[in-house]
């Protein structure tokens, strides 16, 4: 009965994109009959890598920004066909977008493979996500087929972004409007049951732009158990030139998602190459809407203003797998059902303003985000069908919920803040910015478990940032930086009763009582264009110092408590090579060394010492190397054919807190091979080229009873597809 109700789902999702692939279908041929006229007097597409949008708001010259910043081009996305933008993020030096699987993913920028609220995700600039609500998944909502370029920050950038913009900030910039009538349309598909449709177009016709784009996605009977999912997204940007100088600028994206979750296996399965999932019934979905207006205004070549009024509409629901808790030999077990909902209404505006003494500019801004949510997570009774030993479990049954709230709240999140930054120049080659933002995050709340209980909470921080440039010349050019973050506590995480705290009447002392994570970084860094732009080289040395930040200890039943570390140090370098001697062969390396570490931190260990310091020991899931390099190949002899190789590589880790036993890593190599026929593409992507066996990642408790759990690697994977692609200028 529950496969035949999901079948029904998919059936229905499908049809409802179905329906919307063939409405872009339309649009893009409207768009052609209104445009067969246009002619192009605009100059050619200036490089992509020389401006960027995300470090200000506002487009700058990279070699003016103080900050590491990467840039993923639309060339890059479009010729890696990500399925999961992991696939293309991991492209960034110091980067890992770890993936989960059915594009789940966590993420490691400066930090360790983490879950934690470090990172901000945005889409064209906006928060995906309101303060506080942060989820490791969000990026599964991310429309991959209406990406125009990414952008990445490493490093705090809380002076102009604020809260859990700290080890990195990742921004999806969605397709413009294009000038003349463009389309294009694919499919996609690989042996183990995954398929996707997507089609997109844009045109513009007067003072009115467009441009549309959509997919839908399914997996069924993969080569893992309980791995299906489907996922349909729809993203919409229409421009309005109601001057030459003042444009309305309008964006809708909606997206659905349902998974099953497998879950992690233990080490033997998982060396047995056995795909096999202990539940069948765990899942994930989300509904999620976001819609925003920007009217955009230059004043003069000087000055520039916005403001943007944006809605966010989430829905996250889940059975989780990691929720189940189990103690060894038992034949019961405990889960969870819960569900995560948001809207949000808020106002982002923002000035820029040049002057000519110093040749400075100055930039404010302010930002108010009202975000009602609500949270409930109830346990459930499982049966654990053991092993012959009784020392694993083969399979989980769900016998319902048991009545016990594990966590149940009303919230309203108000975020307030303002920030301004000034850049001036002493010479012409030395700029100096400092930044600084406030931020304060009231929070009215009403916890429904338990004691009934009503109140207040309010967190607030002054973040600054100092940081210069100097540019040798156009060819060599440094910067430094001191920058601060900080990150509040999630609400989940405040609300969210500890471990074995019982069931009747739930005191305060039940409940977390945890301070906002901050964090200073000290950075220097810089760039070289060697041999005419052919050798260009990106680097930065930083040093990263967090107090308070959010640590999980796993427990013997695999639930999590959370404490806060006194002090936490993370540092390294990070190193980018692009180097293209001829039009033909194109290199990239890129990778970063670093070592994160406790520098004050104690933790329970309940089956040995009371308390352990953990002073000096590494944090678990932080390789010391990650790199990703590729090589390209485009012959002259065989015009618009294309063939990469690439390599990923990431080295051993501790897998629990205690440093007590390490995963040794793993590397493997995809290849991509594409041709282009009259605007025909023929491509496939063959991912884990050599089959290998790998881990994605590997945790372990503190306890010496404590098993390592497993998240499978794919084996090794045929991608293929074909798109056609229109464009009317060509």
């Amino acid at each position: 009965m529950k496969s035949t109700i999901h079948e029904l789902r998919l059936q229905k999702n499908i049809s409802v994109s179905k329906n919307i692939f063939f409405a872009l279908i339309i649009i893009g041929q409207f768009s052609y009959a209104q445009n067969k006229i246009a002619k192009d007097t605009t100059k050619t597409e200036q490089h992509l890598e020389e401006v960027i949008v995300t470090a200000n708001r506002v487009v700058t010259k990279r070699s003016e920004i103080p900050v590491s910043i990467s840039k993923l081009t639309a060339k890059t996305i479009s010729e890696t066909k990500p399925t999961g933008v992991y696939e293309v993020i991991n492209k960034t030096s110091g980067v890992l977008m770890v993936n989960l699987g059915n594009e789940q993913h966590a993420m490691a920028v400066r930090q360790p493979i983490s879950y934690s609220s470090y990172f901000l995700y945005l889409e064209d600039g906006l928060p995906i996500r309101p303060l506080g609500v942060f989820n490791h998944n969000a990026l599964l909502e991310i429309n991959q087929f209406s990406l125009n370029n990414i952008e990445v920050v490493k490093g705090p950038v809380s002076s102009i972004y604020g809260p859990e913009a700290i080890g990195g900030t990742i921004n999806f910039i969605t397709q413009n409007p294009t000038l003349y009538p463009t389309f294009k349309v694919g499919i996609q598909a690989d042996q183990f049951g995954y398929k996707r449709m997507q089609v997109a177009g844009g045109a513009t016709v007067g003072k009115v732009g467009f441009y549309v784009s959509g997919l839908t996605s399914e997996q069924k009977n993969s080569w893992l158990a309980a791995s299906d999912y489907d996922k349909n997204n729809i993203n919409l940007r229409m421009d309005y030139a109601i001057t030459t100088n003042t444009k309305l600028i309008g964006t809708f994206m909606q997206g659905k998602y349902y998974s099953q979750t497998s879950g992690s296996i233990n080490e033997e399965t998982f060396y047995s190459r056995n795909y096999s999932s202990t539940t069948d019934f765990t899942y994930r979905k989300s509904d999620a809407l976001r819609t925003s207006i920007k009217l955009n205004h230059n004043w003069n070549d000087k000055s520039e203003s916005f403001i943007t009024i944006f809605h966010r509409d989430n829905k996250l629901g889940q059975n989780p797998s990691y929720g189940i808790r189990w103690t060894p030999g038992q034949t019961t077990a405990k889960g969870e059902i819960n569900s995560n909902n948001f809207k949000s209404y808020g106002v982002l505006a923002q000035h820029s303003q040049k002057f000519d003494f110093l040749k400075s500019n100055l930039i404010i801004g302010g930002l108010f985000d009202r975000s009602p949510n609500d949270y409930y997570s109830n346990q459930i009774n499982l049966k654990a069908n053991l092993n012959p030993g009784g020392q694993s479990v083969n399979t989980y049954e769900n016998l319902g919920e048991n009545g016990v709230k594990l966590a149940n709240y009303n919230a309203i999140i108000k975020n307030s803040a303002g920030y301004l930054q000034y850049s001036f120049n002493v010479i012409d080659k030395l700029k100096f910015t400092i930044g600084t933002r406030f931020d304060q995050m009231n929070l009215t709340y009403t916890n429904n478990v338990g004691i009934v209980a009503s109140g207040e909470k309010e967190y607030s921080q002054l973040t600054s940032k100092v940081g210069l440039n100097f540019n040798l010349n156009r060819n060599i050019g440094f910067y430094t930086n001191l920058a601060q973050g900080f990150a509040p506590p999630g609400l989940t995480a405040i609300f969210r009763k500890k471990p074995n705290t019982g069931t009747a009447t739930v005191p305060a002392e039940f409940y977390y009582n945890l301070s906002p994570a901050k964090f200073n970084n000290y950075e220097i860094g810089g760039f070289l264009n060697l041999k005419k732009n052919k050798l260009t080289v990106d680097y930065a040395v930083y040093y990263l110092q967090g107090k308070n930040e959010l640590l999980s200890i796993r427990q013997p039943d695999n639930s999590t408590d959370y404490q806060s570390a006194g002090e936490t140090q993370h540092k390294g370098i990070e190193f980018g090579v692009n180097y293209i001697p001829t039009q033909e062969w194109h290199f990239r390396i890129g990778g970063t060394n670093a070592k994160h570490k406790f520098i004050d931190f104690k933790v329970s260990d309940k089956t040995t010492d009371p308390v352990q310091r953990l002073d000096g020991f590494e944090m678990p899931s932080a390789p010391k190397w990650v790199g990703n390099s590729e090589v390209s190949y485009y012959p002259k002899w065989l015009p618009n054919f294309r063939t990469a190789i690439e390599w990923q590589y990431v080295s051993s880790y501790y897998q629990d807190q205690i440093n007590t036993v390490k995963y040794g890593g793993y590397n493997f190599f995809n290849a991509r091979i594409g041709y282009t026929y009259k605007g025909i593409e023929i491509y496939t992507n063959i991912m884990n080229l050599t089959d290998k066996l790998y881990a994605y990642n590997v945790t372990k408790g503190n306890n010496t009873s404590d098993k390592a759990t497993y998240t499978v690697s794919a084996p090794r994977t045929f991608m293929m597809g074909i798109q056609y692609n229109f464009d009317l200028k060509k």
